[in-house]
């Protein structure tokens, strides 16, 4: 009866022991919270460009609801800025036309991450909200919305995108960043659906001097 070489057991042992780890650790990230760098302007002040967080993807995997407020981040739509000979303004809800095809290409675009963008906005308006984007503010069902999260006169425009005066499809959210005159969001490209919501940004790690949790 031949028995397995103590050195290729040994090998085996490290590699099975390496596979769970690897297994673990993109189930961790997926499903219960991973880093990242903030890499655009589009949060400031809130966020700054360099500055390193930790995202909270729990939200994701429970479905737990996201309240007026949140910071969250989410795929990218496919395309940016919907010109107003392309909107649907019954439907305004971003396009999404580039999916993967096959379990590898999905594996690795929605687990690895390869080839993914996502964006870090924050969250303005819930399904069935009126939102209107008039007189440099930001009004939710005739309500002026405060935003103490701003910078000092800060002015919200249209950034010549459509979507400034709609009611949020039920299952989607209408985002903006905290920089409105640098930031692409729901104003260009519409709602997003919360099926693209990757995660909620929970805390900030890097400046140390900063460390906490992020509102």
């Amino acid at each position: 009866m031949s028995t397995i070489n103590p050195k290729v057991k040994e090998a085996m042992e490290w590699l099975y022991c390496i596979i769970i780890a690897i297994v673990l650790a993109l189930a961790v990230r997926y499903y219960i919270g991973t880093p990242t760098i903030v890499m655009q302007p589009s949060m400031y002040p809130t966020l700054k460009q360099n500055q390193r967080l930790i995202l909270n993807r729990w939200a994701r995997t429970t479905h737990d609801d996201f309240e007026r407020g949140d910071i969250v981040t989410f795929e990218a739509p496919s395309t940016s800025f919907v010109s107003a000979y392309e909107a649907n303004l019954e439907y305004p809800v971003a396009k999404y036309e580039n999916e993967p095809q096959g379990w590898w290409g999905k594996f690795t675009y929605y687990v690895l991450e390869t080839g993914k963008t996502s964006y870090i906005k924050r969250v303005i308006g819930l399904p069935g909200e009126h939102i209107k984007i008039e007189n440099n503010h930001v009004y939710i069902n005739g309500e002026l919305l405060e935003e103490p999260y701003l910078e000092e006169n800060v002015l919200t425009t249209s950034l010549d995108g459509v979507y400034t005066d709609l009611v949020v499809p039920e299952g989607t959210l209408f985002l903006m960043g905290d920089n409105r005159s640098q930031s692409t969001d729901s104003r260009r490209f519409g709602c997003i659906p919360i099926s693209k919501i990757e995660s909620k940004v929970w805390i900030r790690f890097w400046p140390l001097s900063l460390f906490g949790k992020v509102d």
